[in-house]
């Protein structure tokens, strides 16, 4: 009945490849879902650094933020809520929550990293999911280090030596295989034809160095150049469009959703050489990793684990974080995934989600990965998030212990990241 079911979906063209696997996934079968960390980027926020800081690329003025540069924005604000009241529908459809009240707030765990939008996105989170008895938020002061967050260790050697073998040795070969995103950011700089031709009021993309240092005393290489600044200048761009700026303000008014998703190419690509190269991923991602593992190690036995946030029976942990620690955990695990047009991307309020499942009929424990995100558009409109308009939402294959349905076993995917521990221990060792 199963595979005639199967091959009648799969003949009136139902069956998507994303739907193929959630036709193979635990929850059609005879798994039950037991407990989820969502590792999520904060919300939509402002330029971490004042207008002054990018003045000098950009032809005409940058607009004007409604709060402190690095804060989370209203707008964000109220993302991060949807995304949290989102989530509350989504796990009661799986029977991990029930559907609305107070009752399963106690069973939720989470922790943020010390700064305002990392905060505040986990309390915009807890009041979607919990309207009028949202569970507490866990941080450190603000300005307070967390090492959760933060890991301070590497060789800046290492990590030169692992980024020069990605790109010929050459830093400049970034600028070329970038040449023609990087052009066409350098354009809507200039103005986009909305301001007078002035070479000498503004630094072009390509008039900056590229250089790649393993300066002494640091704990990462530095690759820095026209790439480097361009995955920050692009990134504002994200941050108007999806904070619903009007569109005259969104890349001086020359710069649609089409584009930006082109135009994000460049900061998935300076996060993908400068924090998912695993030399330098695995440095930086091991800490959360192990408390990532703990949490769900603690849920598969029912005991108590040393380091692991939260508690035995437990059925959410939330660990609100930043774009870095997505792209090193991902770096680390090797995992890969196309969301809303973009490779790889990690913007505002995206998650990689880790699903611990148990079979009914034997007992094991599993574990699948996805990775959800608002689309551009969702997030720009605030639109409402439902069953029926969800955000997106693909699965990931981990390929350290991946099967043909793109789950782990619990043993192989536990083994995975402890694997990826010992090779960071190692890398540490002088």
């Amino acid at each position: 009945m199963a595979l005639r079911r199967f091959a009648l979906l799969a003949m009136v063209g139902l069956l998507t490849p994303a739907g193929w696997l959630r036709a193979q996934s635990p929850a059609t079968q005879d798994a039950q879902l037991k407990f989820v960390v969502v590792l999520t980027r904060h919300g939509v926020r402002s330029p971490t650094g004042e207008a002054a800081k990018y003045d000098p690329y950009a032809a005409l003025p940058w607009p004007k933020w409604e709060v402190s540069p690095g804060y989370l924005t209203p707008h964000g604000y109220k993302l991060m809520a949807l995304f949290g009241a989102y989530d509350r529908v989504w796990l009661a459809e799986e029977g991990l929550l029930e559907p609305t009240g107070c009752g399963d707030a106690p069973y939720i765990t989470i922790l943020a990293d010390s700064d305002q939008r990392t905060r505040e996105t986990g309390k915009a989170m807890a009041e979607g999911m919990f309207p009028g008895c949202a569970p507490d938020v866990h941080a450190l002061p603000e300005g307070t280090h967390d090492p959760l967050f933060h890991s301070r260790g590497g060789d800046a050697a290492l990590s030169a030596a692992a980024i020069a073998g990605r790109i010929g040795g050459d830093p400049n070969n970034l600028t070329a295989a970038f040449h023609s995103q990087l052009a066409a950011l350098d354009n809507i700089l200039a103005g986009c034809g909305h301001a007078p031709a002035n070479p000498g009021k503004r630094t072009s993309l390509f008039d900056i160095p590229a250089t790649l240092t393993a300066n002494k005393g640091r704990s990462r290489a530095e690759l820095r150049g026209p790439l480097d600044i361009a995955s920050s200048l692009s990134e504002n761009l994200l941050l108007e469009y999806t904070d619903g700026m009007p569109a005259a303000d969104v890349g001086w008014g020359c710069v649609d959703g089409a584009r930006l998703r082109e135009l994000m190419e460049l900061h998935t690509a300076a996060a993908d050489y400068g924090e998912r190269t695993p030399a330098i991923a695995r440095t930086l991602a091991s800490g959360l990793l192990d408390r990532i593992l703990a949490a769900m190690e603690q849920q598969v036995t029912g005991k108590p684990v040393a380091g692991a946030p939260g508690k035995p029976g437990d059925r959410v942990l939330l660990l609100a974080g930043h774009d870095t620690n997505i792209a090193t955990v991902a770096g680390t695990l090797g995992l890969r995934w196309i969301l809303d047009g973009r490779r790889d991307d990690t913007p505002p309020g995206g998650a990689l989600v880790f699903e611990l499942w148990r079979s009914r009929t034997s007992g094991d424990f599993s574990v699948r990965v996805a990775y959800t995100a608002q689309t551009l558009e969702q997030m720009r409109d605030a639109s409402i998030l439902t069953l029926r308009n969800p955000p997106d939402r693909v699965p990931v294959f981990v390929p350290a212990c991946g099967r043909p349905d793109s789950s782990c076993a619990w043993p192989a995917f536990a083994a995975a990241i402890r694997d990826a521990s010992e090779s960071t221990s190692a890398v540490r060792t002088p």
